[in-house]
C-alpha cells in the first residue's frame, strides 16, 4: 500500500476520499492548503474549512497539516485573474489553481516530504489505456470535474488517486453521514473561492482596477443601453445587460474595451466555423481525427477537429458545424469519448 498525501479542502468530497484511502489500507496524511488570505464565504478557503478538515482527519485517525501557499496563489491565480479582466479576457481561476498550485506546488511539497502518491476529492477518474493514463469523466456526470483537470500530463497522472470518481454525489454524502463526518451536509463550494458573495466580482475587481462604463449598441450601431463596467462583460453573455423585453434574445457578440462599446445581437452573430487557440497541450501525444470539446465546467460537448503547432502551442478548432465563439481566456478541454486527451485556452479571433 502507498503512502498518500490527500488534499482536504474541508468539503465532503475530499473528506470521503480520505476515508476511502484509509479503508484501503494506505498510509494517509491529510493536508489543507491555505491559499486566500482575504475574506471568503465560498466553503473553500476560510478558516472554518481548515477546522472542518482537521476535525475530519481526527475522526479518521490520520495526521493533518496546513500548507500556506498564499503567495503562490496570489501570483499564479489572483493576480492573473485581475489582469485578464483588465485586458478583456475571461479567466478560469479554478483551472489555473489546479495547474499551478494543486498539481504543481503540492506535488513538489509531496516530493520533499517523501510522498509518491497524492489524492484529491475531484469527481473524475484516472484510467489506464494500454499504458497511457488519462483523466476520464466521473461517474456522476452532473458533478463531473474532468474539465478542470485537462492540463494534467503523464507524470502527474502516474501518481494521482481520485477515490470518489466512481461515486455519485449522493453516495459520497451517504458515506460521510455513515461515518458521522462534520462535512456530510456541507454545501458545495463556489467556483471562485476568493470572490465573496456580497459584492461579487464587481466589488473584488473594483478594489483592484478601475471599472469603466460602456455603451451597449446593436449591429447597426444604435445605442440600446449601457453597462456599469466593461471589464465584467464577456462574449456570449446574455444575463445582466438590462436590455428590456423586445421579444428577442440578445447576446454580447463583440467588445471594444478601449472605446467602451459592447455590441449585442442574436445568437447567430456569435456562430463561427473555427476557434483559435493558444497553449495547446496534450496529456500524451497529439490526437488526430474527431474529438469533442468542452468549453466550460458543465458545458455541452461540441464536435470538431484540432490542429496545433507543437512548438508554439498555437492551434485551431474546426467545428463540425458552426458554434458560438468562446470568450478569449476560457479553457477548452479535448475529449475522445469520456477520456480527456488535452486542452487549450481560447484565443482572440
Amino acid at each position: 500500500m502507498a503512502r498518500v498525501m490527500v488534499g482536504m479542502s474541508g468539503g465532503v468530497d475530499s473528506s470521503v476520499a480520505a476515508s476511502l484511502l484509509v479503508d484501503a489500507g494506505h498510509d494517509v496524511v491529510g493536508v489543507t492548503l491555505k491559499l486566500w488570505g482575504g475574506e471568503s464565504d465560498s466553503g473553500c478557503c476560510s478558516v472554518s474549512d481548515v477546522d472542518d478538515a482537521r476535525r475530519v482527519a481526527r475522526r479518521l485517525g490520520i495526521e493533518h497539516y496546513v500548507f500556506n501557499f498564499g503567495e503562490d496563489f496570489d501570483r499564479f491565480v489572483v493576480d492573473p485573474y485581475v489582469a485578464d479582466h483588465e485586458a478583456g479576457r475571461t479567466p478560469n481561476p479554478c483551472v489555473e489553481c489546479n495547474r499551478h498550485i494543486k498539481f504543481d506546488k503540492l506535488i513538489r511539497r509531496a516530493d520533499a516530504l517523501g510522498f509518491a502518491t497524492i489524492a484529491t476529492g475531484h469527481h473524475a477518474r484516472v484510467v489506464d489505456d494500454a499504458g497511457v493514463r488519462r483523466i476520464a469523466r466521473g461517474a456522476d456526470h452532473a458533478k463531473d470535474q474532468s474539465y478542470v483537470l485537462h492540463m494534467l500530463g503523464q507524470s502527474q497522472l502516474a501518481r494521482l488517486l481520485l477515490p470518489v470518481g466512481d461515486m455519485t454525489k449522493d453516495d459520497v454524502r451517504a458515506r460521510a453521514a455513515d461515518l458521522d463526518l462534520i462535512t456530510a451536509t456541507k454545501p458545495d463550494s463556489q467556483d471562485v473561492c476568493f470572490i465573496h458573495s456580497e459584492g461579487g466580482r464587481a466589488a473584488f475587481l473594483g478594489d483592484r482596477i478601475p471599472l469603466r462604463p460602456a455603451r451597449l449598441v446593436d449591429g447597426d450601431g444604435a445605442e440600446v443601453g449601457s453597462v456599469t463596467s466593461v471589464e465584467l462583460v464577456t462574449i456570449g453573455q446574455r444575463r445582466g445587460l438590462n436590455l428590456g423585453g423586445d421579444g428577442g434574445r440578445r447576446y454580447v457578440v463583440d467588445i471594444d474595451r478601449r472605446a467602451g462599446v459592447v455590441t449585442v445581437g442574436p445568437r447567430e452573430d456569435l456562430l463561427v466555423e473555427h476557434q483559435p487557440l493558444h497553449d495547446v497541450a496534450w496529456s500524451h501525444q497529439p490526437v488526430d481525427g474527431a474529438l469533442t470539446f468542452q468549453c466550460s465546467a458543465h458545458g455541452t460537448p461540441r464536435g470538431g477537429t484540432v490542429t496545433a503547432d507543437a512548438e508554439t502551442g498555437v492551434g485551431l478548432i474546426a467545428w463540425d458545424e458552426p458554434q458560438p465563439r468562446v470568450a478569449e481566456g476560457q479553457s477548452i478541454a479535448f475529449y475522445t469519448g469520456d477520456r480527456v486527451v488535452g486542452g487549450a485556452t481560447a484565443a482572440h479571433r
